[in-house]
């Protein structure tokens, strides 16, 4: 992989996932502009790069942008992601999500800009019908958030047919834990991530951690997800932005570890790499939270050789653990 000099715009750079991306690329030798509102990210985050602070949806400054920096990608991590908030302002997510991607994507073909990564998610799936989930498993979102995701997809795909804009969309599960120097994580305000929420109740900082359900038809009746460590999730980016500067072709893929947790079993393993006794309070099921999601990411694996480095959760929550005790 060879992605020195090469000119990347990270929008959203400066969130949980961008930011441990704009590290990724940095280091790989990339030129990285980043542009972000600072609504849900945080500069104290930033780790390189040079950062822009403005709004996705503004077409004066994408074209001032676009005409000051020759782009050779963009990487797409501005959505708005909490699927219970988009259920009560939906048009919120699809401004944000959909309308603001429009003016980028109207700015990369007037630019003459090819290239684009999608941070999407496995919300496109809706209930699985079977697992693990592939990428051929059937899309029916159940929730705005998991709308704006395949619309943004759909949308790509017809640029592709109209102008020849290549891309990749790598569908998120479960991204977790922080870059193993303890330097940048996961930083939310609220936050709504289990592993974080888990070890704040390891720490005192919240006096216990609540189970929504615990009658699922899974060993231990709590749900079942796939939890993949933010720098794998990075440099499957990484991995794709190589592919497609190679001239490769637009291509969906699914990134997990394949492998799944119940939230019962995330507690325990979070007691037993913080040494702490973490307060449980069991609650009634929230609406649409199915019982399994796990991921297939056999494809992208075998199409551009992703192998994840953190592969097991005991990991993932230790990387968190080293980010949370620094925080203190």
């Amino acid at each position: 992989m060879s992605l020195r000099n090469k000119n990347i715009l990270v929008v959203g750079g400066a969130g949980y996932i961008g930011a441990h991306m704009v590290r990724q690329l940095t280091h790989a030798g990339c030129g990285v502009v980043i542009l972000d509102n600072l609504s849900t990210g945080n500069r104290k985050l930033l780790q390189g790069g040079s950062f822009i602070q403005g709004n996705l949806g503004d077409a004066d400054l994408l074209d001032r942008l676009f005409t000051g920096n020759a782009f050779d990608a963009v990487m797409h991590f501005a959505a708005f992601s909490q699927v219970g908030e988009s259920m009560h302002q939906p048009l919120t997510y699809y401004r944000n999500n959909l309308a603001e991607t429009v003016a980028l994507l109207d700015a990369m073909v007037r630019y003459d800009v090819k290239r684009f990564i999608f941070s999407s998610t496995a919300a496109v799936y809706g209930e699985p019908v079977a697992i693990p989930i592939t990428e051929d498993h059937p899309c029916a979102p159940t929730n705005p958030y998991g709308n704006t995701k395949l619309a943004v997809e759909r949308m790509l795909a017809d640029c592709d047919a109209a102008y020849g804009l290549k891309y990749t969309a790598l569908r998120y599960f479960n991204a977790a834990g922080a870059d193993v120097s303890g330097e940048i994580g996961e930083l939310h305000d609220p936050e709504t991530h289990l592993i974080p929420i888990v070890l704040k109740a390891a720490d005192g900082q919240i006096d216990h951690i609540r189970v929504f359900g615990t009658d699922y038809p899974t060993t231990d009746g709590s749900c079942i997800r796939d939890y993949v460590h933010v720098n794998d999730l990075a440099q499957a980016h990484l991995l794709a932005l190589d592919a497609l500067l190679e001239g490769g072709d637009s291509a969906i893929y699914n990134l997990g570890s394949s492998n799944g947790y119940s939230v019962k079993e995330v507690i325990a393993k979070a007691e037993g790499v913080t040494g702490k006794k973490i307060p449980v309070v069991e609650a009634p099921r929230r609406p649409g939270d199915p019982a399994i999601l796990v991921a297939s990411s056999d494809k992208i694996m075998r199409e551009l050789g992703w192998t994840p480095e953190y592969d097991n959760l005991e990991k993932i929550i230790q990387t968190a653990w080293n980010w949370h005790l620094k925080q203190k």
